[in-house]
């Protein structure tokens, strides 16, 4: 008689719990995904992008305010649980900021910042889930190539808006009210 295997069950926010707390975990079609937490080049280009947000869109200094900007916020998106780089939710889509260990709210916008250990998570399964969810906004980030692609989902589909590099002015949707030169995010 031949033995069945044993038939691996899909991954679970407990798994998340279980994981190293060195580790960043993440959920993506029922599989388990660990990783590092950033290097600098990429902490930085994240905090960098997270800080020229932050006053003019969350806090509503010199600009329009109405968002709520996050570091590495932990999203549970149907049976996904995903930590981008950097979110941002209008203020429309999630009026009360939760208190909570988790959103479960999709946000408007997200920023990845591209490494080797994420980089095919990243613009695969996690765009792909971005997508489906509802975001509106997607940039990624690339610290090696010194680069930002900006999305912007139509009909469901990504749609690249532009790739900018080396001394940009960063001024895209959904923050255009705002710019920042590009290579303050590279040391």
């Amino acid at each position: 008689m031949v033995g069945l295997a044993p038939v691996a069950r899909p991954a679970t926010y407990q798994d998340v719990l279980d994981a190293p707390s060195h580790m960043v975990a993440e959920v993506l079609a029922g599989t388990l995904y660990t990783h590092p937490r950033p290097a600098s080049r990429h902490a930085r280009a994240s905090s960098i992008i997270g800080g020229e947000l932050v006053g003019p869109f969350d806090r509503g200094y010199n600009g329009p305010g109405g968002w709520w900007i996050l570091d590495e916020p932990e999203l549970h998106l149907g049976a996904d649980i995903v930590v981008p780089d950097v979110a941002g939710w209008r203020r429309e889509t999630m009026p009360d900021y939760p208190d909570a260990a988790y959103f479960e709210i999709a946000p408007d916008w997200v920023c990845e910042v591209l490494s080797p250990s994420t980089r095919r998570l990243d613009q695969s399964e996690k765009r792909t889930i971005y997508a489906r969810v509802g975001v509106s906004h997607l940039w990624f980030v690339d610290p090696d190539a010194q680069t930002l692609e900006a999305f912007e989902l139509r009909q469901g589909q990504w749609v690249l808006l532009t790739t900018l590099s080396d001394e940009a002015a960063v001024s895209l949707p959904p923050f255009e009210a705002i710019t920042f030169p590009l290579d303050a995010l590279w040391p």
